[in-house]
């Protein structure tokens, strides 16, 4: 029995991680500061003046189920939840391809074994198996910053886990083109009733690899505990996806991590299967001088006539975080319009000439975290 006043059990960072990891549940609002009122620091230089003192563990994964309750209640959130859906369904689309025939369609399908049998077969979870079989989606987050100390980066990375959690990409919507007959005999196979919205998009935790050159160690703690995959090298955004569908979540990032990672998947296969949350390609190409953009950023300039763009929304609330942040992915039919000669350059980016380079380079992190923090 508890009797007022009486101390309550502490908490400890596994309570904390196990209430991370249940889905959000919108909260009334909390009397505090709007994001948009919040300092302005971009998340690289959060330890610079004005940025909040590091917790502990507790503190931080707390902060964060927070700004995800904030979000839940919050316009923003389901405009670019919708945003994102729409966005994916086309490219879901896009990775099925138009069948000829139902004896095509079903070859993509596991149909020795039911899907809870295939699941387990593959390791994967229950659920989280595609309909197109061996076709698993993974999300790479680039560039999310100090978290445990600046705002701006928490609210970004509790948009990351809140997508991860409640993006669900249906299957009628999906299936919407396809014939009546096959449309009912994929169903069948996969094991749906027809009249079910389910979800052929999930992606789990526990398939997000996460990255930044400036973590500490208590912020790898933390998303370790969340479940997520801390990758331990500076891949510098040279990430080949390898054929698997991919969502690359890289907010307010240099140019030349976006530059990196078109060079690593150089080819209409590899990038079909791309989808970018992150700088509007469109707002680079305003903002840089033409010949800037195709002497320091060739990829960048070369793919801008082979992608589609949806922005995200703008609200006064997180103007500041989520501002000139786009939903790209790049369709097979203008890619395929690309000429020749585009796809022929394949030169690895080296930078040399650039100035004002806004990535860290491999083996430079602790020299840049140095300069950050001088800020």
């Amino acid at each position: 029995m508890t009797y007022p006043g009486a101390p309550r059990a502490p908490l400890t960072s596994e309570v904390m991680a196990a209430a991370a990891l249940e889905p959000w549940r919108a909260a009334g609002p909390r009397s505090r500061r709007s994001a948009a009122r919040r300092p302005r620091r971009r998340e690289a230089a959060a330890r610079g003046p004005g940025a909040e003192p590091e917790a502990n563990e507790i503190v931080v994964l707390r902060r964060i189920r927070e700004a995800g309750e904030d979000l839940l209640i919050s316009d923003f959130w389901s405009s670019a939840l919708d945003t994102i859906n729409r966005c994916l369904t086309k490219h879901l689309e896009q990775l099925k391809a138009p069948v000829g025939s139902l004896s095509e369609a079903l070859g993509n399908l596991h149909l020795g074994s039911s899907p809870g049998e295939s699941a387990v077969a593959t390791g994967s979870i229950p659920g989280d198996t595609l309909a197109t079989g061996s076709c698993h989606w993974k999300c790479v987050c680039y560039g999310i910053g100090n978290f445990a100390t600046c705002i701006i980066a928490r609210i970004q990375l509790t948009f990351l886990l809140l997508f991860l959690e409640k993006c669900h990409v249906s299957l009628d919507s999906s299936f919407s083109a396809r014939p009546p007959v096959l449309h009912r005999v994929c169903t069948r196979m996969l094991g749906f009733k027809q009249t079910a919205r389910s979800s052929l998009l999930q992606i789990p935790r526990s398939h997000c690899r996460v990255y930044d050159p400036l973590f500490s160690p208590l912020e790898t703690a933390v998303l370790q505990s969340l479940g997520v995959t801390v990758l331990s090298e500076n891949e510098e955004g040279k990430r080949n996806v390898g054929g698997e569908p991919t969502i690359f979540y890289m907010l307010h990032c240099g140019t030349a991590l976006y530059n990196n990672l078109l060079w690593s998947n150089w080819s209409v296969e590899a990038l079909s299967r791309l989808v970018i949350i992150g700088n509007s390609f469109r707002g680079l190409e305003e903002r840089l001088l033409t010949r800037i953009l195709q002497k320091n950023y060739p990829y960048v300039a070369k793919i801008l006539k082979g992608l589609e763009e949806l922005e995200f929304p703008q609200t006064s609330q997180y103007m500041d975080i989520f501002n000139d942040t786009s939903v790209q992915w790049f369709p097979v039919q203008k890619l395929k319009q690309l000429s020749t000669d585009t796809w022929a350059f394949r030169d690895e980016p080296d930078y040399q000439d650039c100035e004002d380079l806004e990535i860290i380079r491999n083996g430079t992190q602790e020299a840049s975290a140095a300069d950050l923090s001088s800020l």
